[in-house]
């Protein structure tokens, strides 16, 4: 799902890079101490997922795990990305430095929709529903990049436009996987880790009260 360099023209890069700069600003600004943690562990797991390769018919394609991510972390999925890709791009020669900003934009936006649509909903969730939110939200952000990825592609020229298909229809296998996956890590942290999901101090201050009075009652 990488764009590698010389194919894009380069206002389509520019325009990218800029609009990534200004999600990597956002992530950054909602940013605090105590989800330095996270953004570092699962910026660790976004370059190691690129390792694990699923065979796609003549191709291999690879773990994205943005739905899982933009569900943690929100905006600050976007510098999460940023140095994923940055290490895959220096490492392995995933991608390129010149199209650093699209891919990051590519694959990090559709985390934050995914989080507009499926935290809120998740947070109230049990059971079933969680995994079902879950694996929408690990579907659908592939889905998300994937169809940005073939319009970055069909800036390049009409020529391309078979390979945007060929790109689309061979990931559809991808998006279910992402699915299954992003559904049972999002049922097991919800069991383990529920704060997880809160994005804000006080979004964790219930539990706290809620522990504090379940306490006082017992006394």
């Amino acid at each position: 799902m990488h764009i590698a360099e010389g194919i894009i023209p380069g206002p389509v890069l520019g325009a990218g890079a800029l609009l990534a700069a200004a999600g990597v600003a956002a992530g950054l600004r909602k940013l605090d101490e105590d989800r330095m943690a996270p953004v570092a562990v699962l910026s660790s797991t976004l370059f190691v997922a690129s390792l694990i390769h699923v065979p796609v018919g003549p191709a291999a394609a690879h773990l994205v795990l943005n739905g899982l991510a933009g569900l943690i972390l929100g905006w600050a999925v976007f510098p999460s990305f940023l140095v994923a890709l940055l290490l895959q791009a220096v490492f392995f020669g995933y991608g390129g430095l010149t199209t650093l900003g699209l891919n990051t934009l590519n694959m990090a936006l559709p985390g934050v929709v995914c989080y507009y649509l499926f935290n809120h909903p998740l947070m109230g969730s049990s059971g079933r529903k969680t995994f079902v939110l879950g694996f929408a939200a690990g579907a659908m952000s592939i889905a998300l990049s994937c169809a940005m990825l073939c319009a970055s592609l069909l800036t390049a020229g009409r020529e391309l436009l078979v390979l945007a298909q060929g790109v689309f229809l061979a990931h559809i296998p991808l998006m279910i996987l992402e699915g299954l996956v992003t559904g049972s890590a999002v049922v097991f942290l919800r069991r383990v880790r529920p704060e997880v999901f809160a994005h804000s101090t006080d979004a964790a201050k219930p539990l706290e009260l809620d522990t504090r009075d379940a306490f006082e009652q017992k006394a």
